[in-house]
């Protein structure tokens, strides 16, 4: 092998083998996760809060007629 093919080889060998970059995959995975589990409750809370925000609304407008 000439030097320029064994430098290549070690630099492909040693960027296989880093995991530097491990860390910071694995974070932004989690970070995916909690993005996606939050918008799954939002999107499931969305008709419990609607209706609350409806009685609620229901509610001051009866007082305020009341008055």
């Amino acid at each position: 092998m000439r030097p320029g093919e064994v430098f290549l080889a070690k630099a492909i060998l040693l960027f296989w083998r880093c995991e530097r970059g491990q860390d910071l995959v694995e974070y932004s995975l989690l970070l995916a996760f909690v993005c996606l589990a939050g918008a799954a409750l939002f999107i499931g809370m969305r008709d419990t809060t609607s209706s609350l925000w409806g009685t609620v609304n229901n509610r001051l407008a009866a007082n305020n007629q009341a008055s």
